[in-house]
């Protein structure tokens, strides 16, 4: 089973000619799509590679909707790559969606705060006002939140802060418990 090690989701037109030098550039045969495992709907062509700890990774090119691009490192259950395989292809991914001029959506696991996608902000209740809001999670403490918000308690600070903002711009917010409001305000100041 493949699993994501990282994905770098990005839009933009991209010309024939662009997507055969991400090709060459990423070293893809054309027409070599994945047919396996999560996401392989979206694959253009893969390769497989190793980085020399672990097993089998596989770099991807993808493609969602008429004008969205992923570029994706998978690895096989139980052989994670290195922290600097997966740093050096952020970093590749980066300059690639820059040289091609794309937009950056979210690179997941986001290591900045421009990494993280943030939805736009959410309209108040209209029809119940705050009334009608109601907090529907178990959640009382900030470090039970992170994995809802898809962080690890690890992530960078920088990406928890974005994460939280954008939580906290949702109507249900005003109905949270007051623990988990106070500790959220005082991350924030500290940020």
């Amino acid at each position: 089973m493949l699993l994501p090690a990282l994905v770098a989701r990005s839009y933009g037109d991209l010309t024939s000619d662009q997507v055969r030098w991400l090709h060459d550039k990423l070293q893809l045969d054309e027409g070599t799509p994945r047919t396996e495992g999560i996401g392989a709907a979206a694959s253009i062509a893969h390769r497989t590679f190793t980085d020399g700890t672990a097993d089998n990774l596989v770099l991807e090119l993808g493609r969602t909707g008429e004008d969205g691009w992923l570029f994706s490192v998978y690895f096989e259950k139980g052989g994670r790559p290195s922290t600097e395989t997966v740093e050096s292809y952020r970093r590749l991914f980066r300059d690639l969606i820059d040289q091609l001029g794309l937009r950056l959506r979210e690179i997941i696991p986001a290591a900045t705060a421009d990494e993280v996608a943030v939805a736009p902000p959410q309209p108040p209740n209209v029809e119940g006002g705050v009334g009608g809001v109601a907090w529907q999670f178990s959640y009382t403490e900030l470090d039970q939140l992170w994995a809802h918000l898809g962080l690890l308690r690890d992530a960078p600070r920088e990406v928890k802060a974005v994460k939280l903002r954008e939580f906290m711009t949702y109507p249900f917010w005003s109905a949270a418990p007051e623990p988990l409001r106070s500790q959220a305000e005082e991350f924030l100041r500290e940020t």
